[in-house]
């Protein structure tokens, strides 16, 4: 019997669709993905909504007048829902990195970011990890860990969805925190190699790292999710070893995707899930 694969559509299918909009995931859904990653943050009036950047990206931001940002736009967390909503997010600004990263990117043109509840409950059949974007760098670009997971955890009870989703971060004061108020809720950890490195910053106050799934499995697991960089057969080995299932990111190329099935991951966030999709199936219902 074939191995089941998590596949999960990063941003929702960037590499396909405006990413991280309520529209780019119906899309992603039409063509049979069943799971999704998705990033959130808070507005200055408390709505949790999907973006995967603190501030609005010029790469993919336009104001009410349909001009480009020029520059970094305001944060986030200094709009309200209200304000938030007159940016349109639907195209990828031409001849930007970000443009020339997904060719294949269809633009749809007045795609707005979404609340958590609106894709939640658009999607009541789909899976979700939520990344909570907080960086302990920055502690004034988004709100606090506790808060703001706090606030996402309000929002996957309203939607009925604690069953259906996984809460991950870089920073693990979010993952502390829901495993303290919420043990329901499924974690995942994510490691980069900055976070390794920088782990008493990351990983609040953890210094002695030698094995990254060793350390992982320490939290209580069950999910490591590590960018795919760099990742070997062997971290993937011990992993499973210790009881952990492994979900890298962020994993476009099939021939990548093919050398990590075959290694042993449980499952691949890609931009490209249409394309994890027609190496190895939907994976679990």
């Amino acid at each position: 019997m074939t191995r089941q694969i998590d596949i999960r559509g990063h941003r929702g299918a960037r590499g396909l669709f405006p990413e991280n909009t309520l529209e780019g995931f119906l899309a992603a859904a039409a063509l049979g993905v069943r799971a999704f990653e998705l990033d959130v943050g808070m507005t200055a009036d408390g709505v949790v909504v999907v973006s995967h950047d603190p501030a609005l990206n010029p790469d993919l931001t336009r104001d009410a007048t349909g001009a480009w940002l020029e520059g970094e736009g305001p944060l986030i967390r200094s709009l309200t829902y209200r304000q938030l909503r007159s940016y349109d997010v639907g195209r990828l600004r031409p001849g930007s990195a970000t443009a020339a990263l997904f060719p294949d990117q269809r633009p749809i043109d007045g795609a707005r970011i979404p609340t958590l509840a609106a894709v939640l409950a658009a999607l009541p059949d789909a899976r979700f990890t939520i990344e909570v974007k907080t960086d302990p760098r920055y502690p004034d670009r988004a709100a606090p860990p506790s808060i703001l997971a706090d606030a996402t955890l309000a929002g996957i009870d309203a939607a009925g969805a604690a069953g259906r989703v996984m809460i991950e971060s870089f920073d693990w004061r979010v993952q502390r925190h829901v495993r303290r108020s919420r043990p329901d809720i499924r974690l995942a950890w994510l490691t980069r190699a900055e976070t390794v490195r920088n782990a008493g910053l990351w990983w609040d106050g953890v210094t002695n790292v030698g094995s990254v799934p060793a350390c992982v499995a320490a939290e209580g697991g069950p999910v490591w999710a590590p960018d795919a960089t760099g990742l070997t057969e062997a971290e993937i080995r011990d992993a499973h070893a210790l009881g952990l299932s492994v979900l890298p990111w962020t994993v476009n190329d099939p021939a990548d995707m093919a050398r990590l099935i075959a290694w042993g991951v449980d499952g691949l966030i890609s931009d490209r899930p249409d394309l994890a999709l027609s190496c190895h199936g939907p994976g679990p219902a």
